[in-house]
């Protein structure tokens, strides 16, 4: 008689329990069983993607096309100088007088980008030798700064500007008024160079100015080289206009402190231009700007996710057979929970990457047909395509749950 060895009782249900537990899924296979939907109703998969894409694309249009009509509005309001200021000295008797130095101090304070100065020379201007001072009544000789044009926004209108080159030879540059009185509307190139007088000394006129809306006095003046007009005019070298440029933020703050830099002796005496009205209007547009970006970027976010879960709540119900099969065959719980919830994710993913490609497109098409630099915010490229993601987790949240929470028999049964 063969005795077969027993196992005990409570080994078989050890490995009958061992058995029965459910089977841990790779990241991978989840993957690969959310992608089951997409692969297999390709077409609800696009149509589903596509309206996530145009959601995103219009978050951002929505911000884009704003923050490039913005972005021109914001250049033509800093045009008209909401970073300039003026320091001159005050009107009394005797009149006073900014250092010499007083432009290199102001440009040592830390936020100001550009200093620059004029100075009157109180010479005379004439056309020629023969001409009468009365001809030219009204135009000023101003000893300048070779970077007076970065300071007043100003532009050459032919020719060019005082340089390192010429400031110490007697050279000279026409303001757009001051040109049509002396005759010289352009410096043609190619051609001989007119020549003007300045106190009965010749000048090389070397470049014309455009118009100088920020600056008016410049249009009817003549510009010489600093050094020159100190050798040939005898200038003194105290300045009558210091011109300088700062940063927006803290204009205020150079604005304080720029009459005790330029003069220690004598603030007091220094009279210094308020800020721009521009620049409070520019202040308040992005402020106006910001909130209506967040207001619809909100908008276009939440009409986005009710597609994500429309549709993921419509692919459940389309979808009981196919679960409750795969409940009978032995899935949990959590793995439809997975395979959903990713389904979900990709399709977001999917439809955030078209939509913020077609927005940007959309918008850079936009701003160059209206002439405007185009502007796609980082920020609503993220917004876009990371809120699209998280909206996809948070709109399969449910419909994943849903399903999980079929039975076989219920899901099998629904006809």
């Amino acid at each position: 008689m063969t005795l077969t060895p027993t196992r005990p009782a409570g080994a078989a249900a050890a490995d009958g329990a061992a058995d029965s537990r459910p089977v841990r899924l790779a990241p991978l296979d989840i993957l690969s069983l959310g992608l089951l939907g997409i692969r297999t109703r390709k077409m609800r998969a696009a149509l589903s993607a596509l309206g996530i894409s145009i959601g995103i694309a219009t978050l951002i249009v929505v911000t884009g096309i704003p923050a490039s009509s913005q972005k021109d509005l914001m250049t033509k309001l800093s045009a008209m100088g909401t970073n300039m200021l003026q320091a001159v000295p005050a009107r009394q008797d005797p009149p006073v007088l900014l250092p010499p130095e007083s432009v290199d101090m102001a440009a040592r304070i830390g936020p100001v980008t550009v200093a620059s100065a004029v100075a009157n020379t109180h010479a005379e201007v004439y056309r020629n030798d023969r001409s009468l001072a009365s001809d030219y009544t009204g135009m000023a000789v101003l000893a300048s700064k070779n970077n007076l044009l970065q300071a007043v926004n100003g532009t050459v209108r032919s020719g060019r500007f005082l340089s390192a080159d010429n400031e110490r030879f007697p050279t000279a540059v026409l303001g757009s008024a001051a040109a049509t009185s002396l005759g010289i509307p352009k410096v043609a190139a190619g051609q001989p160079a007119p020549q003007i007088s300045i106190d009965r000394h010749w000048f090389t006129v070397v470049g014309v100015l455009d118009k100088t809306p920020l600056s008016p006095d410049i249009d009817r003046s003549v510009l010489v080289g600093w050094d020159a007009a100190r050798s040939v005019l005898k200038f003194d070298g105290h300045p009558t206009v210091i011109f300088l440029k700062a940063q927006e933020s803290q204009i205020e703050a150079v604005r304080d402190v720029l009459p005790s830099t330029v003069n220690p002796e004598l603030p007091g005496v220094v009279q210094v231009s308020r800020p721009s009205d521009a620049l409070a209007a520019k202040r308040a547009t992005e402020s106006t700007f910001s909130a209506l970006f967040l207001g619809l970027a909100g908008v276009a976010l939440l009409v986005g996710g009710i597609g994500v879960a429309n549709t993921m709540v419509i692919s459940v119900l389309e979808r009981r057979r196919e679960i409750g099969l795969r409940r009978a065959l032995g899935a949990n719980r959590g793995q439809i929970r997975g395979q959903f919830l990713t389904e979900s994710v990709v399709l977001s993913g999917l439809g955030g990457l078209t939509g913020t490609v077609l927005g940007a497109l959309a918008t850079v098409a936009y701003a160059a047909h209206q002439g405007w630099q185009p502007v796609v915010p980082l920020g609503s490229v993220i917004a876009g395509f990371g809120g699209a993601i998280l909206i996809g987790m948070l709109a399969g949240v449910y419909p994943s749950v849903r399903a999980a929470r079929l039975t076989p028999t219920e899901a099998l049964s629904t006809p």
